[in-house]
Protein backbone atom coordinates (compact mmCIF):
# COMPACT_ATOMS: atom_id res chain seq x y z
CA UNK A 1 0.00 0.00 0.00
CA UNK A 2 2.78 2.43 0.92
CA UNK A 3 4.69 1.67 -2.28
CA UNK A 4 1.61 2.07 -4.49
CA UNK A 5 0.26 5.31 -3.05
CA UNK A 6 3.73 6.70 -2.37
CA UNK A 7 4.88 5.88 -5.87
CA UNK A 8 2.01 7.79 -7.49
CA UNK A 9 2.66 10.79 -5.24
CA UNK A 10 6.42 10.88 -4.65
CA UNK A 11 7.74 8.79 -7.53
CA UNK A 12 8.18 5.08 -8.21
CA UNK A 13 11.98 5.42 -8.27
CA UNK A 14 11.86 6.79 -4.70
CA UNK A 15 9.92 3.75 -3.53
CA UNK A 16 12.39 1.36 -5.14
CA UNK A 17 15.23 3.12 -3.36
CA UNK A 18 13.41 2.72 -0.03
CA UNK A 19 12.83 -1.00 -0.63
CA UNK A 20 16.48 -1.51 -1.49
CA UNK A 21 17.48 0.30 1.69
CA UNK A 22 15.21 -1.95 3.75
CA UNK A 23 16.85 -4.97 2.16
CA UNK A 24 20.28 -3.73 3.23
CA UNK A 25 19.16 -3.18 6.83
CA UNK A 26 17.31 -6.51 7.00
CA UNK A 27 20.25 -8.51 5.64
CA UNK A 28 22.68 -6.99 8.11
CA UNK A 29 20.35 -7.58 11.06
CA UNK A 30 19.88 -11.23 10.08
CA UNK A 31 23.63 -11.67 9.88
CA UNK A 32 24.51 -10.18 13.27
CA UNK A 33 21.54 -10.85 15.59
CA UNK A 34 20.40 -13.98 17.43
CA UNK A 35 17.42 -12.28 19.09
CA UNK A 36 14.20 -13.90 17.80
CA UNK A 37 12.21 -10.64 17.67
CA UNK A 38 14.98 -8.89 15.75
CA UNK A 39 15.34 -11.84 13.37
CA UNK A 40 11.58 -11.85 12.63
CA UNK A 41 11.55 -8.12 11.90
CA UNK A 42 14.72 -8.39 9.81
CA UNK A 43 13.22 -11.27 7.83
CA UNK A 44 10.28 -9.06 6.90
CA UNK A 45 12.54 -6.17 5.93
CA UNK A 46 14.90 -8.40 3.96
CA UNK A 47 12.07 -10.16 2.12
CA UNK A 48 9.94 -7.10 1.44
CA UNK A 49 10.82 -7.12 -2.24
CA UNK A 50 10.82 -10.84 -2.73
CA UNK A 51 9.47 -12.55 -5.83
CA UNK A 52 6.81 -15.25 -6.06
CA UNK A 53 9.03 -18.32 -6.00
CA UNK A 54 10.85 -20.27 -8.67
CA UNK A 55 10.20 -18.99 -12.18
CA UNK A 56 8.18 -15.96 -11.13
CA UNK A 57 10.71 -13.44 -12.40
CA UNK A 58 10.47 -11.49 -9.17
CA UNK A 59 7.16 -10.01 -10.35
CA UNK A 60 5.33 -10.32 -7.07
CA UNK A 61 5.39 -8.45 -3.79
CA UNK A 62 5.80 -4.79 -2.82
CA UNK A 63 8.32 -4.04 -5.61
CA UNK A 64 5.47 -4.64 -8.08
CA UNK A 65 3.50 -1.36 -7.59
CA UNK A 66 6.65 0.70 -8.24
CA UNK A 67 8.43 -1.30 -10.90
CA UNK A 68 5.46 -1.98 -13.18
CA UNK A 69 4.26 1.65 -13.65
CA UNK A 70 7.85 2.84 -14.05
CA UNK A 71 8.47 0.28 -16.78
CA UNK A 72 5.11 0.97 -18.48
CA UNK A 73 5.93 4.68 -18.76
CA UNK A 74 9.21 3.94 -20.55
CA UNK A 75 7.80 2.08 -23.58
CA UNK A 76 5.08 2.45 -26.20
CA UNK A 77 1.83 0.63 -25.33
CA UNK A 78 2.23 -1.92 -28.13
CA UNK A 79 5.68 -2.88 -26.78
CA UNK A 80 4.65 -2.98 -23.11
CA UNK A 81 4.08 -6.75 -22.89
CA UNK A 82 7.44 -7.42 -24.56
CA UNK A 83 9.13 -5.13 -22.03
CA UNK A 84 7.45 -6.95 -19.14
CA UNK A 85 8.61 -10.26 -20.60
CA UNK A 86 12.18 -8.99 -20.96
CA UNK A 87 12.37 -7.70 -17.39
CA UNK A 88 10.91 -10.97 -16.08
CA UNK A 89 13.51 -12.90 -18.10
CA UNK A 90 16.27 -10.98 -16.34
CA UNK A 91 14.63 -11.64 -12.97
CA UNK A 92 14.34 -15.37 -13.61
CA UNK A 93 17.97 -15.69 -14.69
CA UNK A 94 19.03 -13.84 -11.54
CA UNK A 95 16.74 -16.12 -9.52
CA UNK A 96 18.43 -19.16 -11.05
CA UNK A 97 21.79 -17.90 -9.83
CA UNK A 98 20.32 -17.02 -6.43
CA UNK A 99 18.89 -20.52 -5.95
CA UNK A 100 22.42 -21.92 -6.04
CA UNK A 101 23.16 -20.01 -2.84
CA UNK A 102 21.39 -22.83 -0.99
CA UNK A 103 24.56 -24.88 -1.54
CA UNK A 104 26.87 -22.32 0.09
CA UNK A 105 26.38 -23.16 3.81
CA UNK A 106 26.86 -26.87 3.10
CA UNK A 107 30.01 -26.28 1.07
CA UNK A 108 31.42 -24.02 3.77
CA UNK A 109 30.57 -26.60 6.42
CA UNK A 110 32.55 -29.18 4.46
CA UNK A 111 35.47 -26.74 4.54
CA UNK A 112 35.30 -26.48 8.33
CA UNK A 113 32.88 -23.58 8.83
CA UNK A 114 29.91 -23.84 11.16
CA UNK A 115 26.45 -23.81 9.54
CA UNK A 116 25.63 -20.65 11.49
CA UNK A 117 28.61 -18.78 10.02
CA UNK A 118 27.67 -20.00 6.54
CA UNK A 119 24.09 -18.77 6.92
CA UNK A 120 25.29 -15.41 8.18
CA UNK A 121 27.52 -15.03 5.14
CA UNK A 122 24.52 -15.67 2.88
CA UNK A 123 22.52 -12.96 4.68
CA UNK A 124 25.38 -10.49 4.28
CA UNK A 125 25.53 -11.33 0.60
CA UNK A 126 21.80 -10.51 0.38
CA UNK A 127 22.51 -7.13 1.97
CA UNK A 128 25.22 -6.50 -0.64
CA UNK A 129 22.79 -7.31 -3.44
CA UNK A 130 20.22 -4.91 -1.97
CA UNK A 131 22.92 -2.23 -1.92
CA UNK A 132 23.63 -2.99 -5.58
CA UNK A 133 19.90 -2.59 -6.33
CA UNK A 134 19.98 0.80 -4.62
CA UNK A 135 22.99 1.97 -6.67
CA UNK A 136 21.42 0.66 -9.89
CA UNK A 137 18.17 2.54 -9.22
CA UNK A 138 19.82 5.90 -8.45
CA UNK A 139 20.53 6.94 -12.09
CA UNK A 140 16.97 6.21 -13.27
CA UNK A 141 15.14 9.30 -14.51
CA UNK A 142 11.38 9.33 -13.97
CA UNK A 143 9.20 11.80 -15.84
CA UNK A 144 5.82 12.75 -14.33
CA UNK A 145 2.96 10.83 -15.97
CA UNK A 146 0.78 12.57 -18.50
CA UNK A 147 -2.85 12.82 -17.34
CA UNK A 148 -5.23 10.35 -18.90
CA UNK A 149 -8.09 11.73 -20.94
CA UNK A 150 -11.29 12.09 -18.92
CA UNK A 151 -13.47 9.09 -19.61
CA UNK A 152 -10.87 7.69 -22.00
CA UNK A 153 -10.08 4.52 -20.05
CA UNK A 154 -11.99 1.28 -20.76
CA UNK A 155 -12.85 0.80 -17.05
CA UNK A 156 -13.00 3.09 -14.03
CA UNK A 157 -10.31 2.82 -11.36
CA UNK A 158 -12.83 1.73 -8.72
CA UNK A 159 -14.26 -1.09 -10.85
CA UNK A 160 -10.80 -2.19 -11.98
CA UNK A 161 -9.53 -2.37 -8.40
CA UNK A 162 -12.64 -4.26 -7.28
CA UNK A 163 -12.34 -6.92 -9.96
CA UNK A 164 -8.60 -7.27 -9.47
CA UNK A 165 -9.14 -7.57 -5.72
CA UNK A 166 -11.56 -10.47 -6.12
CA UNK A 167 -9.45 -12.42 -8.59
CA UNK A 168 -6.19 -11.78 -6.76
CA UNK A 169 -7.67 -12.76 -3.38
CA UNK A 170 -8.37 -16.21 -4.81
CA UNK A 171 -4.94 -16.36 -6.38
CA UNK A 172 -3.34 -15.32 -3.09
CA UNK A 173 -4.96 -18.28 -1.34
CA UNK A 174 -3.43 -20.55 -3.97
CA UNK A 175 -0.01 -18.91 -3.72
CA UNK A 176 -0.15 -19.22 0.07
CA UNK A 177 -0.73 -22.96 -0.18
CA UNK A 178 2.09 -23.40 -2.66
CA UNK A 179 4.86 -20.84 -2.15
CA UNK A 180 5.86 -21.19 1.53
CA UNK A 181 5.19 -24.95 1.67
CA UNK A 182 6.51 -26.30 -1.63
CA UNK A 183 10.15 -26.68 -0.57
CA UNK A 184 9.01 -28.37 2.66
CA UNK A 185 6.68 -30.62 0.62
CA UNK A 186 9.61 -31.76 -1.54
CA UNK A 187 11.53 -32.62 1.63
CA UNK A 188 8.66 -34.51 3.29
CA UNK A 189 7.41 -36.30 0.17
CA UNK A 190 10.75 -37.29 -1.36
CA UNK A 191 13.31 -36.71 1.40
CA UNK A 192 15.05 -34.08 -0.76
CA UNK A 193 17.91 -32.08 0.75
CA UNK A 194 18.18 -28.29 0.72
CA UNK A 195 20.96 -28.54 -1.87
CA UNK A 196 18.90 -30.75 -4.18
CA UNK A 197 15.90 -28.42 -3.91
CA UNK A 198 18.14 -25.42 -4.62
CA UNK A 199 19.47 -27.17 -7.73
CA UNK A 200 15.92 -27.98 -8.82
CA UNK A 201 14.84 -24.36 -8.40
CA UNK A 202 17.80 -23.25 -10.50
CA UNK A 203 16.70 -25.62 -13.27
CA UNK A 204 13.08 -24.46 -12.96
CA UNK A 205 14.16 -20.83 -13.31
CA UNK A 206 16.19 -21.61 -16.42
CA UNK A 207 13.30 -23.52 -18.04
CA UNK A 208 10.87 -20.72 -17.18
CA UNK A 209 13.11 -17.98 -18.56
CA UNK A 210 12.72 -18.35 -22.34
CA UNK A 211 8.87 -18.40 -22.45
CA UNK A 212 8.87 -14.86 -21.01
CA UNK A 213 10.43 -13.63 -24.24
CA UNK A 214 7.60 -15.15 -26.31
CA UNK A 215 4.78 -13.78 -24.16
CA UNK A 216 4.19 -10.68 -26.29
CA UNK A 217 3.65 -12.70 -29.48
CA UNK A 218 1.11 -14.92 -27.77
CA UNK A 219 -0.73 -11.87 -26.40
CA UNK A 220 -0.76 -10.25 -29.85
CA UNK A 221 -2.24 -13.43 -31.33
CA UNK A 222 -4.86 -14.23 -28.68
CA UNK A 223 -5.34 -10.93 -26.88
CA UNK A 224 -4.14 -10.38 -23.31
CA UNK A 225 -7.11 -11.89 -21.44
CA UNK A 226 -7.30 -15.01 -23.60
CA UNK A 227 -3.53 -15.48 -23.42
CA UNK A 228 -3.68 -15.33 -19.63
CA UNK A 229 -6.63 -17.74 -19.51
CA UNK A 230 -5.09 -20.37 -21.79
CA UNK A 231 -1.65 -20.35 -20.17
CA UNK A 232 -3.01 -20.37 -16.62
CA UNK A 233 -5.24 -23.35 -17.44
CA UNK A 234 -2.22 -25.29 -18.71
CA UNK A 235 -0.22 -24.17 -15.68
CA UNK A 236 -2.87 -25.45 -13.26
CA UNK A 237 -3.11 -28.82 -15.04
CA UNK A 238 0.64 -29.40 -14.83
CA UNK A 239 0.71 -28.29 -11.18
CA UNK A 240 -1.84 -31.00 -10.42
CA UNK A 241 0.45 -33.49 -12.16
CA UNK A 242 3.28 -32.57 -9.77
CA UNK A 243 1.40 -34.21 -6.89
CA UNK A 244 1.13 -37.48 -8.82
CA UNK A 245 4.81 -37.89 -9.72
CA UNK A 246 6.56 -40.91 -8.14
CA UNK A 247 10.05 -39.38 -7.86
CA UNK A 248 11.59 -36.05 -6.88
CA UNK A 249 13.06 -35.27 -10.29
CA UNK A 250 9.87 -36.20 -12.19
CA UNK A 251 7.94 -33.89 -9.86
CA UNK A 252 10.58 -31.24 -10.53
CA UNK A 253 10.16 -31.70 -14.30
CA UNK A 254 6.40 -31.23 -13.98
CA UNK A 255 6.98 -28.12 -11.86
CA UNK A 256 9.34 -26.72 -14.51
CA UNK A 257 6.69 -27.30 -17.20
CA UNK A 258 4.12 -25.60 -14.99
CA UNK A 259 6.33 -22.54 -14.60
CA UNK A 260 7.01 -22.44 -18.35
CA UNK A 261 3.25 -22.14 -19.02
CA UNK A 262 2.97 -19.57 -16.25
CA UNK A 263 5.79 -17.55 -17.82
CA UNK A 264 3.92 -17.29 -21.11
CA UNK A 265 0.95 -15.56 -19.49
CA UNK A 266 2.42 -13.52 -16.64
CA UNK A 267 3.79 -10.56 -18.67
CA UNK A 268 0.47 -10.28 -20.51
CA UNK A 269 -1.43 -10.22 -17.22
CA UNK A 270 0.79 -7.52 -15.75
CA UNK A 271 0.86 -5.45 -18.92
CA UNK A 272 -2.92 -5.70 -19.27
CA UNK A 273 -3.51 -4.13 -15.85
CA UNK A 274 -1.18 -1.23 -16.64
CA UNK A 275 -2.83 -0.81 -20.05
CA UNK A 276 -6.38 -0.41 -18.73
CA UNK A 277 -5.44 1.64 -15.65
CA UNK A 278 -5.39 5.45 -15.41
CA UNK A 279 -1.79 6.58 -16.06
CA UNK A 280 -1.78 8.71 -12.91
CA UNK A 281 -3.00 5.89 -10.67
CA UNK A 282 -1.10 2.88 -11.94
CA UNK A 283 0.79 2.43 -8.68
CA UNK A 284 -2.40 2.72 -6.65
CA UNK A 285 -4.18 0.20 -8.89
CA UNK A 286 -1.26 -2.22 -8.61
CA UNK A 287 -1.16 -1.87 -4.81
CA UNK A 288 -4.90 -2.09 -4.17
CA UNK A 289 -5.32 -4.85 -6.74
CA UNK A 290 -2.54 -6.94 -5.19
CA UNK A 291 -3.36 -6.20 -1.55
CA UNK A 292 -6.05 -8.92 -1.23
CA UNK A 293 -3.60 -11.54 -2.48
CA UNK A 294 -1.02 -10.41 0.07
CA UNK A 295 -3.65 -10.75 2.81
CA UNK A 296 -5.07 -14.11 1.74
CA UNK A 297 -1.58 -15.50 1.12
CA UNK A 298 -0.97 -15.17 4.87
CA UNK A 299 -3.97 -17.37 5.70
CA UNK A 300 -3.51 -20.50 3.61
CA UNK A 301 0.03 -21.50 4.76
CA UNK A 302 -1.26 -22.21 8.27
CA UNK A 303 -4.18 -24.21 6.87
CA UNK A 304 -2.03 -26.10 4.39
CA UNK A 305 0.67 -26.81 6.96
CA UNK A 306 -1.83 -28.22 9.43
CA UNK A 307 -3.59 -30.37 6.81
CA UNK A 308 -0.25 -31.80 5.63
CA UNK A 309 -0.26 -33.86 8.84
CA UNK A 310 -3.16 -35.86 7.35
CA UNK A 311 -2.68 -35.45 3.57
CA UNK A 312 0.87 -34.59 2.58
CA UNK A 313 -0.19 -33.31 -0.87
CA UNK A 314 -2.61 -30.73 0.58
CA UNK A 315 -0.47 -27.71 -0.52
CA UNK A 316 -0.70 -28.70 -4.18
CA UNK A 317 -4.39 -29.59 -4.11
CA UNK A 318 -5.22 -26.36 -2.28
CA UNK A 319 -3.19 -24.31 -4.76
CA UNK A 320 -4.90 -25.99 -7.73
CA UNK A 321 -8.38 -25.37 -6.29
CA UNK A 322 -7.97 -21.66 -5.63
CA UNK A 323 -5.93 -20.96 -8.76
CA UNK A 324 -8.68 -22.60 -10.82
CA UNK A 325 -11.28 -20.37 -9.13
CA UNK A 326 -9.03 -17.40 -9.87
CA UNK A 327 -8.86 -18.39 -13.53
CA UNK A 328 -12.64 -18.58 -13.94
CA UNK A 329 -13.34 -15.29 -12.15
CA UNK A 330 -10.53 -13.52 -14.04
CA UNK A 331 -11.91 -14.52 -17.43
CA UNK A 332 -15.47 -13.45 -16.66
CA UNK A 333 -14.33 -10.21 -15.01
CA UNK A 334 -12.18 -8.98 -17.92
CA UNK A 335 -13.21 -10.83 -21.07
CA UNK A 336 -15.01 -7.77 -22.51
CA UNK A 337 -12.45 -5.15 -21.45
CA UNK A 338 -9.56 -4.59 -23.85
CA UNK A 339 -6.48 -2.35 -23.44
CA UNK A 340 -6.05 0.59 -25.85
CA UNK A 341 -3.40 -1.13 -27.97
CA UNK A 342 -5.84 -3.96 -28.77
CA UNK A 343 -8.69 -1.65 -29.75
CA UNK A 344 -6.68 0.82 -31.84
CA UNK A 345 -6.94 -1.28 -34.99
CA UNK A 346 -10.65 -1.87 -34.46
CA UNK A 347 -11.23 1.86 -34.08
CA UNK A 348 -9.39 2.60 -37.29
CA UNK A 349 -11.38 -0.03 -39.20
CA UNK A 350 -14.67 1.21 -37.78
CA UNK A 351 -13.86 4.79 -38.74
CA UNK A 352 -13.13 3.80 -42.35
CA UNK A 353 -16.33 1.76 -42.59
CA UNK A 354 -18.37 4.58 -41.12
CA UNK A 355 -16.94 7.13 -43.53
CA UNK A 356 -17.18 4.94 -46.63
CA UNK A 357 -20.79 5.92 -47.60
CA UNK A 358 -19.90 9.60 -47.34
CA UNK A 359 -16.80 9.46 -49.55
CA UNK A 360 -18.59 10.00 -52.92
CA UNK A 361 -20.39 13.07 -51.54
CA UNK A 362 -17.13 14.39 -50.11
CA UNK A 363 -15.43 14.06 -53.48
CA UNK A 364 -18.34 15.87 -55.17
CA UNK A 365 -18.11 18.77 -52.71
CA UNK A 366 -14.34 18.91 -53.15
CA UNK A 367 -14.74 19.09 -56.92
Amino acid sequence: MIVGFGGDRFGRRTMLLCLAGLGVVGGILLAVSTNLAVVLIASGLCGVGRGGGAGSGGSWGPVFPAEQPLLSASVEPRRRTAAFGAIAFVGVMAGAAGSLVAWVPGLLAAAGWSLLRGDRLVFLFGAVLSAAMLLTTLPIHEAPPEPAAEGGMPISTARLVGRLGLTNALNGLGVGFLGPLLTYWFHVRYGASAGAIGLLYTAVNLVAALPYLGASRLAEHLGAVRAVTVTRAASIATLLAVAWMPTFWLAGAALALRMAFNSLGLPARQSYVMGVADLRRRGTVAALGMLPSQVTATISPAIGGALMESVVDTPLYGAVLFMALNLVTYYYAFRNIRPPEETAGDTANLDVEALAPALPAARHIAD
